[in-house]
């Protein structure tokens, strides 16, 4: 029932206007280096927890739904439960991303008890390479601290050429263990380009499509199909019409306190104590970096405030598809084959499993 609050209560921010999301960065901080990831800088301290819960006040009085905590690695943070306890007093619903390297069963415990609802797990393989140690490998005992937990959690990866090779099984280990996992393009660097060579790209169209498929066969895919819908066209060459939200619907703020419109976007640079809702609505407006945009999350609401009938009616389509599926073939789904993968990679076995 809480995460059928949780999420009804996102749906129904979409109209209106106040803002849905917003994701703050309670570090730069981060563990590990991946070579795609802007988004940390081990050179600068933690913000001092009574800055982050001046802001998250400020937050919280703009009339935020959602609040994501993220990084760098937000659980490097000293305080990061009592930034998960203080934002639930407040009434917000709290999300975190985290590459998980960091729990243990006292932390889980913790964060439990504080309110966490939704827990983000990054996962690029099966395996660490150089340019990314986010593997499924190190990370299923974590996700074993994290059963007997009342925190959602589902699997998320980054799809670039480094980790499409193993992608493929990452997701047949999540959904075959009905844990919602997706593999998302990764998105545009900060001047814009979208780096994917024209020899990644039907590896890359690969994945896209089975994720697509497996949520028409009713497997947990956690992306919905506007987002898969609109990574296929991305590869394509093409890209649907949208007015971006950034900044109005969804905003980020940064871990020295600036209001920004999204990861890739660090304008307007303003504090995020001077920003009020008139601000925010000046925000809904087409951006000149729309082209190749990768922040899903910003993305997704604004496809569904542009024509949310046919948003939901292409997600009720597939699911009922499923269903439909189901019904025909006596309660069993088909599985799917795997694009194709690196040899010799095994797969490991969940706890208990």
């Amino acid at each position: 029932m809480a995460s059928v609050r949780f999420w009804s209560r996102m749906i129904t921010r979409v109209v209106g206007s106040k803002p849905m999301e917003c994701h703050l960065y309670v570090t730069d901080r981060c563990n590990l280096d991946c070579h795609y990831c802007t988004e940390y800088d081990n050179s600068v301290p933690h913000p001092q927890l009574e800055d982050l819960k001046r802001w998250i006040k400020k937050i919280a009085d703009l009339e935020v739904s959602v609040l994501n905590l993220q990084g760098g690695e937000p659980l490097l943070h000293p305080d990061i439960v009592e930034i998960v306890r203080y934002s639930k007093s407040l009434g917000l619903g709290v999300t975190m991303s985290s590459n998980g390297f960091l729990l243990t069963k006292d932390l889980v415990a913790e964060l439990d008890r504080a309110g966490l609802d939704i827990l983000q797990l990054s996962v690029d393989r099966m395996t660490p390479i150089d340019s990314t140690r986010k593997s499924l490998k190190t990370v299923i005992p974590k996700m074993a601290l994290l059963e007997n937990s009342s925190i959602k959690y589902h699997i998320s990866g980054v799809l670039f050429n480094d980790s499409v090779a193993e992608a493929g099984e990452v997701l047949e280990y999540g959904l075959g263990r009905n844990i919602p996992t997706q593999a998302r393009l990764v998105h545009a660097d900060p001047e814009g380009e979208f780096r994917v060579g024209a020899d990644e790209r039907d590896d890359l169209m690969s994945m896209v499509d089975l994720q697509l498929a497996k949520k028409r066969n009713g497997e947990p895919v956690h992306t919905n199909s506007a987002i898969l819908s609109y990574q296929r066209d991305m590869l394509g060459g093409t890209a649907p019409d949208w007015t971006c939200m950034a900044g109005y619907k969804f905003f980020f703020v940064s871990a020295t306190g600036e209001f920004w419109l999204c990861s890739m976007r660090h304008d307007p640079g303003i504090s995020i104590m001077d920003v009020t809702p008139e601000i925010l609505r000046g925000f809904y407006t087409k951006k000149d970096c729309q082209s190749g945009c990768g922040v899903y999350c910003v993305i997704s609401a604004s496809l569904f405030a542009k024509n949310p009938v046919r948003f939901i009616a292409k997600e009720v389509r597939d699911r009922a598809q499923a269903l439909f599926g189901r019904l025909i073939s006596g309660g069993t789904v088909k599985p799917l084959p795997l694009p194709p993968i690196a040899a010799g990679t095994a797969l490991p076995m969940a706890p208990g499993a």
